[in-house]
């Protein structure tokens, strides 16, 4: 089962791909992972991938996309793979495809998680680290997850704040490229939208991010079948 998931940064999309990742003992494919691997191991790709980066240029696509169907073709993606946080924008939604298919990989689901741009935000914002354990969760806006004042839900530990999470102006930054339904990240779910609705080809489920992660996962859960 191959599967390309979306949704916006504070929706719970790790959360979910990490489910479907061991539910179904599939990779996580991550661009930014690739890149690291590709630099690290030296490869002709990874090479070219660092001189873009040391500049802090963004890398193209035309090296981008070749490093994530090398991942796919791997021995481990072989019963199927999730892919998260490419494409961002609809012109590489347009190339993915076009590769996919001269490659003769089949993209069977694409995965949407809708969430209102303010809640998303909100949860960003929301999320306090337990300085005991910081995998304790808590968010002052998820009310089955809200600490007890500032202390954590889980063990009592006293909570922090990460520094980007409070950042308000990067958050708005990443959600305007996410968001946008013409040229951004949206858009390109919409392109993988439109295909499952004119051929058939892929499923396309949309998941309504709302609810807590348990309600969210049964509703995926559900839907894949």
């Amino acid at each position: 089962m191959n599967i390309l998931f979306f949704g916006p940064n504070g929706s719970g999309k790790g959360t979910q791909g990490a489910i479907l990742k061991e539910k179904y003992n599939t990779p996580h494919i991550e661009s930014g992972a690739i890149f690291r691997e590709n630099i690290s191991k030296g490869t002709e790709l990874g090479a070219k991938a660092k001189a873009y980066i040391d500049r802090g240029d963004l890398v193209p696509d035309e090296i981008t996309i070749p490093m994530i169907l090398d991942r796919m073709k791997q021995p481990d993606c072989i019963n199927g793979w999730l892919l998260d946080g490419f494409p961002r924008n609809k012109n590489q939604a347009v190339k993915l495809d076009e590769s996919l298919k001269s490659a003769g990989i089949k993209l069977d689901i694409v995965v949407e998680i809708t969430l209102d741009r303010q809640i998303a935000k909100n949860r960003i914002m929301g999320r306090r680290l337990c300085e005991n354990d910081n995998n304790h969760p808590n968010n002052i806006y998820i009310d089955a997850i809200k600490p007890n004042g500032d202390k954590c839900r889980v063990c009592g530990g006293n909570l922090k704040t990460r520094a980007d999470d409070q950042d308000e102006t990067a958050i708005n930054k990443r959600h305007d490229i996410y968001y946008d339904i013409n040229e951004g990240t949206l858009a390109s779910a919409y392109y993988f939208k439109d295909i499952a609705k004119k051929t058939g080809s892929i499923k396309y489920i949309p998941l309504d991010g709302t609810p807590g992660v348990k309600e969210v996962q049964a509703d995926l859960l559900s839907k894949l079948k």
